[in-house]
């Protein structure tokens, strides 16, 4: 027993050791490049303008925190949109695996081949390059649903009070997602849904014969067998992993500084660009990515329970 307590005082104190080294040198180098530390610089003006604010108001004379807290937004907004989207589709394709048409399921198989095994940058560059050089001119859009617009200016799509319409060199009235937001959803989305799929079909695939027979020995088709019977044993299963890939997708979104769209990465990197504070920047994207991620996970864990206590319930 006193070698136990031995043993962990000693670690103990190599852990501190380690931790005072790297604090009395980082100290040391930021006295000697004369970097004063603190947050102090987060009320200074940031004197950068940045692309795309959604619909909080920036200039350059705003603050560093008002710039930060855009990035933020910016994060907050393509991962929550993400996370609706990939699940839709995940679940499509894992359901369309499992579908008695062949050619149905050979093609939700090659997707979740394809997209799981090329690199998720390499997808956004592809996916950047798709909307922002090859599309047409806002003049010569195209137009795959009534009021939906592409063009390399992003997608126009209406609102439920103003629809699109072109005036000039670009659309007005409505909602435009910029080729920077577009191809970062898209991306997200798409290789995300892959390994969703993945796991839709685990799930599905886990449920008894004999629960499935039971369906339809009373009557339900295929699909109302689906909807009522299988997919709610499953997701008892589904959503421990499920919970994963909205983590993965959310620190996915850091990437986003590949091709341009201003999250928090990016303005995070041109503020320690700027005022030299790299620690108290990079702090600041650990604690965001940190809190973003624990939320999730408190979440998805709550409805976890919920989903078992049912599945005990039934």
């Amino acid at each position: 027993m006193k070698r136990d307590w031995i043993y962990q005082a000693a670690l103990l104190a190599a852990a501190g050791l380690v931790f005072w080294f790297f604090v009395s040198n980082t100290a040391q180098n930021l006295e000697t490049r004369k970097i004063a530390s603190g947050f102090g610089f987060l009320w200074r003006e940031a004197g950068f303008e940045i692309g795309e604010t959604g619909a909080i108001a920036f200039s350059a004379a705003d603050s560093y925190l008002r710039a930060l807290g855009i990035g933020l937004w910016n994060t907050f907004r393509v991962a929550a949109i993400g996370v609706v989207f990939a699940t839709l589709l995940g679940a499509l394709v894992g359901l369309s695996r499992l579908s008695p048409n062949w050619l149905l399921a050979k093609l939700a198989a090659a997707y979740v081949e394809v997209i799981r095994n090329v690199p998720l940058l390499v997808q956004l560059f592809f996916w950047y390059a798709v909307i922002a050089e090859n599309l047409p001119d806002p003049g010569e859009a195209l137009q795959p649903l009534a009021g939906v617009f592409l063009s390399n200016r992003g997608i126009a799509f209406p609102t439920p009070w103003s629809t699109p319409v072109l005036s000039g060199f670009n659309f007005t009235g409505g909602a435009v997602l910029s080729p920077e937001f577009a191809a970062l959803l898209v991306g997200l989305v798409t290789y995300t849904a892959a390994f969703i799929g993945e796991i839709v079909r685990a799930g599905v695939l886990s449920v008894g014969r004999g629960q499935v027979d039971a369906a339809y020995s009373i009557g339900l088709t295929r699909r109302s067998a689906l909807r009522f019977v299988v997919l709610p044993l499953a997701l008892r299963l589904i959503v421990p992993p499920l919970t994963s890939q909205y983590l993965n997708l959310a620190k996915n979104s850091s990437l986003a500084v590949a091709i341009g769209y201003p999250d928090l990465v990016s303005i995070a990197n041109t503020t320690m660009n700027q005022t030299g504070q790299a620690i108290e920047g990079v702090a600041i994207i650990m604690a965001v990515f940190l809190t973003i991620s624990l939320s999730i996970s408190a979440f998805m864990n709550w409805y976890n329970q919920r989903v078992a206590l049912k599945g005990v319930r039934q």
